[in-house]
């Protein structure tokens, strides 16, 4: 008896977390972006709000605020967005 009880409260509560799921599926997934795992060579980064003065480096966008150039050295750069 007691394992039926068991049984029938977990069926009860995944049926339960479903419903919630459906009516709110963005609730349990964050809104994240994902980080990559790789480490630019940068050699200065500039943001718009210092103009064109030379921020030191983060290594990428992830840790660089929205809306800076990251320079390279090898003279190209990556805008993060």
């Amino acid at each position: 008896m007691a394992r039926s009880n068991t049984c029938c409260r977990l069926v009860l509560l995944l049926l339960c977390g479903t419903l919630l799921l459906e009516m709110n599926p963005g609730m349990m997934l964050m809104n994240a972006d994902a980080c990559p795992l790789y480490l630019l060579d940068v050699d200065y980064m500039t943001c718009p709000s210092t103009g064109d003065e030379h921020l030191s480096p983060q290594r990428n966008c992830c840790f660089a605020p929205k809306g800076c150039t990251l320079h390279l050295t090898g003279g190209t750069s990556v805008h993060c967005r």
